[in-house]
């Protein structure tokens, strides 16, 4: 009889022990179920910075020499672009069709990138302006000159024939660019070339 009792009693106490665990568990997967839920939020995507460095090479006769650096970040195109051995003065600075810098005056590069077919003028004139038609920028008497021009209608390396700058040549003149002689602003010889490549 008292084994008896014993047993019930430990069988009894098993069935509580359960019972009181089960007891627990629901009252934990109610908790989790009331929760709510926590959204994992997608950091926004930022795209990297793209850049190419030219080189420029002195052509017809001078010795003019430079660095233009070409970056793109956020949709924006930033040309920075240094230069020595220049005449004191003005000078115009151009994207040229091709990156072949290969004749001894740089006509290899062809005329103005103008890949709208629109005629040459100031950046930014309603009358048209070729992409291609950066401006001017002055030298001191040390031969020294820099300058840095931004815009959104060039990109690098997007395939996009009418924004690409890639393959083109920076080309900078002896004199300035008139903003108004046809198809080249009569801006003078090319004294310094480089290719815009990766």
């Amino acid at each position: 009889m008292t084994n008896i009792k014993k047993g019930l009693g430990i069988i009894a106490l098993a069935a509580f022990t359960l019972a009181t665990a089960c007891k627990g568990n629901e009252k934990k997967e109610a908790a989790e179920e009331a929760a709510p839920a926590t959204e994992m939020k997608a950091e926004p995507e930022v795209a990297a910075a793209k850049e190419v460095t030219v080189t420029m090479a002195s052509k017809s006769g001078s010795e003019v020499k430079g660095e233009v650096v070409f970056k793109e970040e956020n949709g924006t195109v930033t040309m920075t672009a240094v230069f020595d051995g220049l005449e004191a003065g003005e000078h115009a600075i151009h994207l040229h069709e091709e990156a072949d810098c290969s004749a001894d005056d740089a006509t290899s590069t062809g005329g103005h990138w103008n890949p709208t077919f629109t005629k040459h003028g100031q950046w930014g004139d309603a009358d048209g302006y070729h992409l291609g038609d950066i401006g001017n920028f002055t030298a001191d008497d040390s031969g020294k000159g820099a300058i840095t021009f931004s815009t959104d209608q060039w990109c690098i390396g997007c395939g996009d024939e009418k924004k690409d700058i890639l393959g083109k040549a920076v080309i900078v003149h002896q004199g300035t660019d008139d903003f108004t002689s046809q198809p080249s602003g009569a801006a003078g010889a090319r004294v310094s070339c480089g290719g815009v490549i990766e």
